[in-house]
């Protein structure tokens, strides 16, 4: 409760300083609308249908791209860090396409597979893999000795130490890696979105709206809805984190 009053207390404080800010005229109203005015606008954004279908739309591929990533880095974590020859043989291949930027990679996969929902899926999977991956090989780590030696003395398989001894051990690491894939993925569809300036989605809605009439405190009204997002989604996982992870130091992470 106490550090929601502070979270709470330096958000009311950050809104002030730029309502204050807004009517000193030291951010022009042109370009850097006042919290009232994106609250006001953003509010009524939610009676327009097609604004309505681009936040779904957004909100969907968010989810596959953050669902199919988990579910391809937490078995594939659980291999390259149970076997090390595996970890050895792929390390390089891992090292080369970790450091590549996502965002970098959006023209390619518009040019492949074109404008569509898939473009930014593909790309918020591969974003949002790699913090979910290196998480899970990092918890495995983690894991008590004794346990698997436990499971060896009583011959248990490699599938069902892993299942019942190390997936357990790491899924507080792993939900650490889905909060943050879920900040960078969300960067990507709306980057992805953006830069097609077509098809479905809040990317695509704030930029045609803007460009269409200038409207530069309507993409403002865009960035804050994403963040709004991005911080609810946030919430949630870490509520989860806590709830049903309380018995590990990374739930009050």
């Amino acid at each position: 409760m106490r550090r929601s009053i502070r979270g709470l207390a330096g958000l009311a404080g950050f809104l002030l300083l730029w309502e204050l800010a807004s009517l000193t005229g030291f951010f022009d109203p042109r370009y850097v609308p006042s919290p009232v005015t994106v609250a006001t606008r953003l509010a009524g954004l939610f009676g327009h249908a097609d604004f309505v279908t681009d936040l779904i739309a957004t909100v969907l591929a968010w989810l596959i791209a953050i669902l199919t990533a988990t579910a391809i880095a937490v078995p594939l974590g659980l291999l390259l860090g149970g076997f090390r020859v595996l970890r050895e043989a792929t390390g390089a291949v891992v090292e080369f396409l970790r450091p590549v930027p996502s965002v970098a990679l959006i023209p390619a996969v518009m040019a492949a597979f074109g404008d569509g929902a898939q473009t930014k899926i593909i790309a918020a999977i591969f974003a949002s893999v790699w913090p979910i991956l290196f998480n899970v090989i990092y918890g495995l780590r983690d894991v008590d000795p004794q346990f698997i030696d436990t499971a060896r003395v009583f011959r248990t398989g490699w599938w069902r130490t892993a299942t019942r001894v190390r997936l357990p051990a790491v899924l507080p690491f792993a939900l650490t890696g889905v909060r943050l894939s879920a900040a960078i993925s969300l960067v990507v569809i709306v980057s992805t979105e953006f830069l097609s300036g077509s098809g479905i989605g809040i990317g695509s809605y704030f930029y045609l709206a803007g460009q269409a009439s200038g409207d530069i405190p309507l993409v403002v009204v865009g960035v804050v809805l994403a963040g709004l997002l991005g911080l609810l989604v946030n919430y949630v996982l870490l509520r989860v984190n806590r709830r049903f992870m309380s018995w590990s130091g990374e739930s009050a992470g």
